[in-house]
C-alpha cells in the first residue's frame, strides 16, 4: 500500500485538503465513521489500532474488491469514471465524464449521492475540486491489455506513446497539423490537446476517409484494441500517421482515451444508469385472494414436510459414504411424493434447514427425523409454518444447485455439502422486499425483478453494454451472465409460491410479515422510506447492510410470530371427524385433529390427497393398529367416535376377522421360533412351499424352529398371509408402538455468513472509541531526547528513567506515551495516565482503551512525555 496513501499521522494543514485517506478518516465525524464500518463490516474485524491502520485496512485488495460488489451500477459507474479520469479530478470533471456533452439531467441529479456513497464507503476521498479514487480501486478499475475496463476505454495518448521513439511522436504531430515540439513530453501535450479540443477534434475527423471513421466507429465503445497487419490498408495508415490508432504491441493497436472520449461525446460509458428500473406489475388480485391462496399453499407446505418425516419413520434413506441423499433414494422419495425430484429435494432441504430432519450418527448411518420434529408437531399449524418459512427466508443451503459440478467435478447431491451460497438470505429478502414495494395484492413480472437485481449488484467484469469489437468487422453479441444471484432470484419466487409466503406471486400478509415490514402498502412501486434514510426520490438503494437491531434474533422471532397470528386464521380449522364409506375407505373432508390423524395414519393407508384425503382400511393396516397395542373394540369404539357416518359393516367385519387371527402365531428368538397352540396350522406352514426360506423344522407339536431372526420371520408369515404376533422372552405379545425411529437431538444448520456481520450499536460505540483513543496515542506530539523517531516506532527508555518517570507522573498527573508489548508479543503504543506505581507495576488510566488499566513495568519498552500542546 502505497505511503502516499496511508502511513502520515500528522493532521492535515488547517483549512486545507486532506493529503491521505487516513487525513481524511481524521476529519470525520463518530456517526461517519459508524457509517463506514456499517457498510464494510471487514474493516472491524478485528478493530483497528488508529485511524491510520483503518485507512491502511479500507485499501488493501480483498476489502476494496467486497466493497466494489456491493456497490450498485451507478455507483460502480461512478468509480469506473473516475478511475479513467485524472488523479486527482474535478466534480466537473467527474461529471462530465457520466452525463457527456449533453449534461443528461438525470445522472446529474445522482451523481452527488452515488459520489456521497463512494465517500462514505472510503472509496474516494478528497473535496470536490481534487477528488481521489483509492489506489487500489484504481488499479482494479482502470483499463489495461490485461483486464480491460468495463468503460471500455484503452489508455491515454501519454500512456500509449510511453515508450515511443521521439522522432516518430514529432512525426505523428506533424501529421496532425500541429506545429513541431523540441521534446517528447511537450509533444505528447500538443496532441492531448488537440485530442480533447473538440472543434479541433470535429475538424480533424471531418477530413478522415469514410472508411478511417468506420474504424473508429467500431472500436468507440470497446474494446479498443486491434489488430493490423505489418503494411496497413491505407484508411488505417491515415489512423496510425495522425495517432487516432496507436500501436502498442507489433501487430496491435488501440484507440487512445481521448479520441473514444470525443466520438462518445464525452460519456465514460455507453449506457449510464443513474435510476433504479422499477419493478413492474404483471397481474392484480384482491388481497384476500392473496391471502387465500397463499394460506392453501402454506397448508400443503405443511402436509408435504409431514409426510415426507413419516414416509422417513422407521428409519429413512442412508448417508453417502461422501455425505448426502443418493439419487436414487431422492427418486424414491420424489415418487412417495408425487412430485419432481428438484421439488422433493427442495422440501428435504427445507425440513434439513429448520433442523427437523438430520442424520441419525449410527454404524448404518440414515436419515431420520429429529426430536425437535415431535416437539414440531404438537405446535399449532401457523406457528409450524412460521418455523419452516423462517428457515427457508435464513438459509444459506441452496437446493436449486443440487445436480451440478463443483469444483472437483462431484456431483452437488441433497443434504450433501457445498450447497451453501452466503448471498442467499439477502438476496431472498431482497427479493420478497422488491414484492413488498408494490401494491397489496399485486404480482411482479420476474424478467422486472431481476433486472433490478442486476442494477443494484450488477456482476463484476465487463458490463452488458459493451459488446466485443474488432477494427475490421465485429457482430455485435451483447453480454448478458446467468449469474449466481440471479438464479437464487427465480428460485426464490417459485419457492415463496410453494411455501406460502406470495399467493398468485404477490406477497401475503403474514409474508409480509415475516419480513418485518409495516402492513400499510405502497401504492407507488417503490418501498416505503425509513425514519431517517432520506434519499433522492430517484434513487432507490441497495440495502446490503441493514441498520443493525438490539437482538436481530428476537426482531427475527417476533417476526415470525406475528406472521404466525395472520396466518392462523386464514388457515381450515382441524376436524375431529371423517366419514366412513361402505368401500372400506374414510374420508376426511379437511385437516384432522392431532390424535385423530396419528391413530387414522396407524389404522388406514392413505390413497389420495387434496382437498379432502382418502383413507383406505386393509388387513395390514388393521394388524399395523392390533400390533401397537390396540384391540378390536378400541378399533370399534374410536371409529364410532369420530365418524360422522355409522361405521360400514365390511370394516367392522375386517377388523374382527384380523384380530381373531391375530396373535394366534406367537414368535421369539431362539434364533426363532413359531408358536402355536394348533398343531394343524403349524404343518400346513410346514407344507408351503412358501416357507421354504425360512428354514423351519418342528420341534414340538406346537413349536416351530426358524433359522433367520425373528423380524424376517414375522415379515415371511405375514406375507404368506397369516396374522402372527411377536412376543417377549416371558411369553408376553410385544407391542410395536407407532413411536418413529429418531435421531439424538441435533441443532438445525447454521447458515453460512456472507462475510463479516454488520457491528451492533454497542460494537461501533466501542470500535470508534478505541479506534480514535488509539489515534491519539499515535498522533500525539510528544518529548523525545534526542532525534526524531521513525514513524511508528515505540519509544525506548531504560528500566529505571521509565519507573522515575511514571512516578513522577503520579505526582504531576500528567499523561504519557508508553510502548507496551503484551502477553502475546504484539506491540502497541498507548497514551496514559498513572495513577499508583508499586510491586512492578502502573496502574493508570488508559486512553487508548477508554478504562484504567494494570501495567507489568517490565513489558513497557519506554516512556516519553506528551509535549505542552497535547497533554
Amino acid at each position: 500500500m502505497s505511503t502516499e496513501e496511508h502511513t502520515p499521522t500528522e493532521a492535515a494543514p488547517a483549512g486545507g485538503a486532506p493529503r491521505s485517506l487516513a487525513e481524511a478518516l481524521r476529519g470525520r465525524d463518530d456517526r461517519s465513521l459508524a457509517v463506514l464500518l456499517r457498510a464494510r463490516p471487514d474493516l472491524v474485524t478485528p478493530v483497528p489500532t488508529d485511524l491510520t491502520q483503518l485507512a491502511t485496512r479500507a485499501g488493501t485488495r480483498a476489502s476494496v474488491v467486497r466493497a466494489l460488489e456491493r456497490l450498485d451500477r451507478f455507483a460502480l459507474q461512478t468509480a469506473q469514471a473516475l478511475a479513467v479520469a485524472a488523479d486527482p479530478a474535478a466534480y466537473t470533471e467527474l461529471a462530465a465524464l457520466l452525463a457527456g456533452d449533453d449534461a443528461d439531467p438525470a445522472v446529474t441529479a445522482a451523481l452527488p449521492h452515488a459520489l456521497a456513497t463512494l465517500r462514505d464507503q472510503a472509496l474516494v476521498w478528497g473535496p470536490d475540486d481534487r477528488l481521489r479514487l483509492v489506489r487500489t480501486a484504481r488499479e482494479l478499475l482502470a483499463p489495461s491489455p490485461q483486464h480491460p475496463s468495463p468503460t471500455g476505454l484503452g489508455p491515454t495518448v501519454a500512456e500509449a506513446t510511453a515508450g515511443m521513439s521521439p522522432g516518430r511522436v514529432q512525426e505523428i504531430v506533424a501529421e496532425a497539423g500541429l506545429a513541431g515540439t523540441h521534446d517528447s513530453v511537450s509533444a505528447v501535450a500538443s496532441l492531448t490537446g488537440l485530442f480533447t479540443d473538440r472543434a479541433r477534434m470535429a475538424a480533424l475527423l471531418a477530413s478522415a476517409p469514410p472508411e478511417s471513421r468506420d474504424v473508429l466507429a467500431r472500436l468507440m465503445w470497446g474494446p479498443p484494441y486491434g489488430q493490423v497487419t505489418a503494411d496497413p490498408a491505407a484508411h488505417l495508415r491515415w489512423l496510425l500517421d495522425r495517432g487516432l490508432l496507436l500501436p502498442t504491441t507489433p501487430g496491435t493497436v488501440v484507440l487512445p482515451r481521448e479520441v473514444a472520449l470525443h466520438l462518445r461525446a464525452g460519456r465514460a460509458h455507453r449506457e449510464v444508469r443513474p435510476v433504479a428500473p422499477p419493478v413492474e406489475a404483471t397481474a392484480a388480485h384482491h388481497p384476500q385472494v392473496v391471502d387465500a391462496t397463499a394460506a392453501g399453499q402454506a397448508y400443503t407446505a405443511l402436509a408435504t414436510v409431514e409426510e415426507l418425516l413419516k414416509d422417513w419413520d422407521e428409519g429413512g434413506p442412508a448417508v453417502l459414504r461422501a455425505g448426502g441423499l443418493s439419487m436414487r433414494d431422492l427418486k424414491r422419495t420424489a415418487v412417495a411424493l408425487d412430485m419432481p425430484e428438484p421439488v422433493a429435494a427442495f422440501w428435504i432441504e427445507l425440513a434439513y434447514a429448520a433442523g427437523l430432519l438430520a442424520s441419525d450418527g449410527e454404524a448404518d448411518e440414515r436419515y431420520a427425523a429429529t426430536p425437535a420434529y415431535d416437539a414440531w408437531l404438537e405446535l399449532p399449524a401457523a406457528e409450524r409454518w412460521a418455523r419452516l418459512a423462517t428457515a427457508w427466508l435464513t438459509a444459506t443451503r441452496t437446493p436449486g444447485v443440487i445436480g451440478e459440478r463443483d469444483a472437483k467435478d462431484r456431483t452437488l447431491s441433497t443434504l450433501g455439502p457445498g450447497l451453501d451460497r452466503s448471498a442467499a438470505p439477502e438476496v431472498r429478502h431482497r427479493v420478497l422486499t422488491l414484492l413488498a414495494g408494490l401494491p397489496a395484492g399485486t404480482s411482479a413480472t420476474p424478467e422486472s425483478v431481476l433486472t433490478r437485481l442486476q442494477w443494484e449488484r450488477p456482476t463484476r467484469g465487463r458490463q452488458p453494454s459493451q459488446p466485443q469489437r474488432h477494427p475490421a468487422h465485429s457482430p455485435q453479441r451483447p453480454h448478458a451472465p446467468d449469474d449466481l444471484r440471479a438464479r437464487i432470484a427465480r428460485w426464490t419466487l417459485s419457492e415463496a409460491e410453494s411455501l406460502g409466503v406470495t399467493g398468485r406471486g404477490a406477497l401475503s400478509t403474514p409474508g409480509r410479515a415475516l419480513l418485518g415490514l409495516p402492513q400499510e402498502t405502497s401504492t407507488t412501486g417503490e418501498l416505503p422510506e425509513t425514519p431517517g434514510d432520506k434519499l433522492p426520490a430517484h434513487h432507490v438503494p441497495l440495502p446490503v447492510h441493514p441498520l443493525p437491531s438490539p437482538d436481530p434474533v428476537a426482531e427475527q422471532a417476533a417476526a415470525a410470530s406475528r406472521a404466525a397470528r395472520l396466518l392462523a386464521p386464514l388457515l381450515p380449522e382441524p376436524l375431529d371427524h371423517v366419514l366412513l364409506q361402505a368401500d372400506l375407505t374414510a374420508v376426511a373432508p379437511g385437516p384432522l385433529e392431532r390424535p385423530l390423524a396419528d391413530m387414522l395414519g396407524v389404522l388406514a393407508d392413505v390413497e389420495s390427497k387434496g382437498g379432502a384425503t382418502v383413507y383406505r382400511f386393509t388387513s395390514g393396516s388393521v394388524r399395523r393398529a392390533l400390533d401397537a397395542g390396540r384391540t378390536a373394540s378400541d378399533l370399534h369404539d374410536f371409529l364410532t367416535v369420530h365418524s360422522r357416518t355409522p361405521v360400514p359393516q365390511p370394516l367392522a367385519y375386517l377388523i374382527d376377522d384380523v384380530a381373531r387371527r391375530h396373535g394366534h402365531l406367537r414368535i421369539g428368538a431362539a434364533s426363532a421360533y413359531v408358536r402355536c397352540d394348533d398343531d394343524a396350522m403349524l404343518s400346513e406352514i410346514l407344507a408351503d412351499k412358501r416357507s421354504q426360506g425360512l428354514g423351519l423344522r418342528r420341534l414340538a407339536p406346537t413349536v416351530l424352529a426358524a433359522q433367520t431372526d425373528p423380524a424376517a420371520l414375522l415379515d415371511g408369515l405375514r406375507a404368506m398371509g397369516y396374522a402372527p404376533a411377536a412376543e417377549s422372552v416371558e411369553g408376553d405379545v410385544l407391542i410395536t408402538r407407532a413411536q418413529a425411529h429418531r435421531t439424538p437431538p441435533r441443532t438445525a444448520p447454521e447458515p453460512v455468513p456472507d462475510g463479516p456481520p454488520v457491528p451492533d450499536d454497542t460494537l461501533l460505540g466501542a470500535a470508534i472509541r478505541a479506534i480514535r483513543a488509539g489515534d491519539l496515542a499515535s498522533t500525539a506530539p510528544r518529548r523525545t531526547t534526542g532525534g526524531p523517531a521513525p514513524a511508528g516506532a515505540l519509544p525506548r527508555t531504560s528500566s529505571a528513567e521509565t519507573l522515575a518517570t511514571m512516578q513522577a507522573a503520579v505526582l504531576t498527573g500528567e499523561a504519557l506515551w508508553i510502548g507496551y508489548v503484551n502477553a502475546e508479543g504484539s506491540a502497541t503504543q498507548r497514551v496514559i495516565a498513572p495513577v499508583r506505581v508499586e510491586g512492578g507495576f502502573v496502574t493508570a488510566y488508559d486512553h487508548t482503551a477508554d478504562e484504567v488499566r494494570t501495567f507489568p513495568l517490565h513489558r513497557i519498552t519506554g516512556v516519553a512525555e506528551l509535549a505542552d500542546d497535547s497533554a
